[in-house]
């Protein structure tokens, strides 16, 4: 009996807290460094919701191993809807399975929503001799551990997306990561790797000034912030795709009605034919999903690709 009792207060002050959300300011956790991919977006939420929700919204970054400091510190903050976090990919796929995390994603998380779905494309600094993904894996082949290729970390999409790569290919290539997408563009640009497959926002201005060469997007078609660019399957790596993704979450615990309102304010957003230009542009598709069916993306994704990097023999370095 004291334990149901026990049950009705934790619900009772959950649905307060809900009713008067939000009182004060709220932290968005962005696990990566300012200037970011992941912080651009964090960025666009923020200003979203603080007019919705009446509050400023403050990106926090935390950058560092791929997005786990930044992922570690939103998992274990109060879950009182104060602390959201930018969740994707590599923090809730891939990390788990390649460090010794001190999170679940599946456990210690509340899913908001998915905010959308996106491609990457690969680029190549322009003194490398190859204008074509053909041209490229020949050279790789030509020069076997040669060539590098810059991420944004171990275990992120860009690494993930450049793991496949040079499994399809079969190439070796040396694996630089960085701490953050930044750092790995500013060596690209001064020729300190030769590609990086990566977001279009970070590296499709530096192809419009001629710094960059752009080779291949890794969906299954092309994109309208770069129609000139072919997809891998038309450039002749027809068994090549990839789709990175990203959303919001919170710690596991919070409030069922803060959830939905969250929910329900960003879904509100992203239906708007201005974010469905402003991420097309960036070459990703909004989705604006549940709290359950995000959910249910993340553990599918999080056993899709632990199965993966068994398989592959993939190690944090």
């Amino acid at each position: 009996m004291n334990r149901f009792i026990a049950m009705l207060l934790v619900c009772a002050v959950g649905t307060a807290l809900g009713q008067g959300y939000p009182t004060k300011p709220i932290k968005l956790v962005a696990p990566a460094p300012p200037g970011s991919p992941v912080d651009i977006r964090a960025r666009w939420v923020a200003e979203k919701l603080a007019p919705a929700l009446g509050q400023p919204v403050i990106v926090d970054n935390k950058a560092g191993a791929g997005g786990n400091i930044g992922t570690e510190m939103a998992a274990h903050s109060a879950p009182d809807g104060y602390t959201l976090v930018i969740v994707h990919h590599g923090t809730m796929a891939v990390n788990p399975h390649l460090y010794a995390s001190r999170y679940d994603p599946v456990r210690d998380f509340a899913p908001i929503t998915r905010l959308f779905d996106s491609v990457l494309m690969l680029a190549v600094n322009p003194a490398v001799p190859a204008h074509s993904v053909g041209e490229l894996i020949k050279l790789a082949r030509e020069r076997p551990g040669q060539l590098s290729y810059g991420s944004s970390g171990i275990g992120t999409p860009p690494h993930m997306a450049a793991e496949l790569f040079r499994r399809l290919a079969r190439i070796e290539v040396q694996h630089v990561p960085y701490k953050g997408a930044s750092p790995a563009l500013t060596d690209l640009v001064a020729g300190r790797v030769a590609f990086t497959i990566d977001s279009l926002t970070m590296q499709m201005p530096q192809v419009r000034l001629g710094k960059l060469r752009a080779l291949a997007t890794t969906g299954p078609t092309r994109v309208a912030a770069a129609p000139e660019v072919p997809t891998f399957a038309e450039a002749g790596l027809g068994d090549y795709e990839y789709l990175a993704w990203m959303g919001v979450a919170m710690p596991a615990g919070a409030p069922r009605d803060v959830v939905l309102r969250l929910n329900k304010e960003l879904v509100r957003a992203l239906k708007t034919p201005e974010a469905r230009e402003w991420f097309a542009g960036q070459g990703a598709e909004v989705v604006g999903d549940t709290p359950e069916e995000f959910a249910a993306l993340i553990r599918a994704e999080h056993a899709r690709w632990g199965r993966i990097i068994r398989e592959a023999g993939i190690k944090a370095e």
